[in-house]
């Protein structure tokens, strides 16, 4: 059959499938799965392959999976293919993680079948893209503001290899260039039957929006939009896998420091580099930074425009709480959660280190003789001693907080000081502030409060100097 003969070309064209192979389909009951399934039966002996099936039930359609799985065991009962049926809770994490339902159902998805591959020791995981999915797909990422590799599409084959046991279990899609009407037509021509998940026929998902209101628009223009987009696909995958190459020598000698959540790149290549490779560079480098998923194309230029125009100590805020910082010499990128100050006592004179803000606090007595040179030091504060009081308290910001900058006498609340003076809001619990009986004394490094100034009255004068902290 045709349809047989299309998933041949496409298998040997990507080279999915090699004798031996243990195949894992992913099986819902609708038309692309229940094909998929059909057709790598029918090859099964000509590949030399085994098969095996799952279902993931996401927990949202609890009135229609019973007779889902129950229709899938039926028919791998009926073509003797072992199935495994695998419950994932896609609702705990939409509230855990903040993502939508398809997002959420899609993560839970790839990795139950990667923990049923791993069990059933599947090397290849077949899924049921079709062409249509294909063109929706790009049509999609185009509105939302994709570049070339969004644009390149759903990848025919993807190789991947676990960073936990190693395995290697690629995701093969062998109906990525066949077209839904011909699964349609294939699978009632041959008296297959398979159902339909009323998901499907939401408009309130983009994708069923363009699925059953764009496309047939656009279809009007050019009855070969599919096959039109799936060649752009193609030519920007062509062009992926030349840039890819260029990306990954060039990203090995950017990267400074990297963990789960942050990445730090090396910023004077950075900002002679060519907007086309940096693009690219950015991209690859937060693909592979874990905390640092979801960013979108937008979010790539605002980082670009930052590289190229920002100044040092610049910073941008992005989605999921990750933000871009403009070092010296380095350019951060970090979902980590900004730092927060601990709360110090300070009993006496003396040193009092405060690691969060990676600074010593060291106090003492001087006389009015000495206090010349420590006048208008951004490091220092001089204040009056007969104001304050033992103990005192070096905390970080609270609600409500406010004091009396000097030279200005007004009263001002912290939080307008710190959006005045330009303090980045993910460094705000990190600025100590010197407090006495509940009064701020000193915003350490930046204003004294006018209260506690020295004057013509003053006797004693209480000296505190910041000094960086020795790692």
């Amino acid at each position: 059959m045709e349809i047989i003969k299309k998933a041949r070309r496409t298998i040997h064209k990507y080279s999915m499938l090699q004798s031996g192979d243990h195949v894992l389909v992913g099986l819902s009951g609708g038309p692309d799965s229940v094909c998929l399934l059909s057709i790598l039966n029918s090859l099964k002996k000509e590949f030399g392959i085994l098969l095996s099936a799952a279902y993931i039930d996401h927990g949202l359609r609890p009135n229609e999976t019973p007779s889902e799985i129950d229709f899938c065991k039926k028919l791998c009962d009926s073509l003797s293919i072992p199935l495994t049926v695998k419950a994932v809770d896609v609702k705990s994490l939409v509230k855990l993680n903040g993502l939508n339902k398809q997002e959420a159902a899609r993560e839970l998805r790839y990795k139950a079948l990667n923990d049923i591959a791993f069990d059933i020791t599947a090397n290849k995981i077949a899924l049921g893209h079709n062409a249509d999915d294909q063109a929706e797909t790009i049509l999609m990422r185009l509105f939302r503001g994709a570049g070339p590799l969004g644009l390149s599409g759903i990848p025919p084959i993807r190789i991947q290899r676990s960073k936990i046991n190693f395995q290697k279990t690629d995701i093969i899609r062998l109906l990525i260039e066949i077209q839904r009407r011909e699964i349609e037509e294939f699978l009632l021509k041959e008296n297959i039957s398979f159902i339909i998940d009323s998901s499907n026929l939401r408009k309130n998902y983009l994708r069923n929006r363009i699925r059953t209101s764009l496309m047939p628009f656009i279809k009007e223009i050019n009855m070969d939009i599919i096959h039109t987009l799936l060649k752009t696909a193609e030519i920007f995958r062509d062009e992926e896998r030349y840039f890819e190459i260029k990306v990954a020598k060039s990203l090995m000698k950017l990267i400074s420091r990297k963990t789960e959540n942050t990445i730090e790149l090396f910023l004077s290549p950075l900002e002679v580099m060519d907007a086309v490779l940096l693009r690219r560079v950015l991209r690859k480098a937060i693909d592979e930074t874990v905390g640092l998923r979801g960013i979108g194309f937008i979010h790539i230029e605002d980082i670009l425009n930052l590289i190229k125009s920002g100044k040092s100590g610049d910073r941008i805020y992005l989605p999921k709480d990750i933000r871009a910082i403009k070092g010296y010499s380095t350019l951060i990128i970090t979902s980590e959660k900004p730092g927060k100050l601990n709360t110090y006592i300070m009993k006496s004179h003396g040193e009092i280190v405060l690691s969060e803000a990676s600074i010593v606090i060291k106090s003492s007595l001087i006389s009015i003789e000495e206090a010349e040179d420590y006048f208008n030091k951004k490091n220092a504060a001089l204040i009056d001693a007969d104001k304050i009081h033992f103990p005192m308290l070096i905390r970080p910001r609270q609600n409500g907080d406010y004091f009396y900058p000097l030279r200005f006498g007004n009263r001002k609340k912290i939080q307008d000081y710190f959006v005045d003076e330009k303090v980045p809001r993910d460094e705000r619990d990190l600025v100590p502030l010197l407090t006495s009986e509940n009064n701020i004394v000193w915003v350490i490094g930046y204003r004294l409060d006018d209260r506690y100034k020295v004057d013509k009255e003053t006797k004693r004068i209480l000296k505190l100097e910041i000094k960086p902290l020795k790692t």
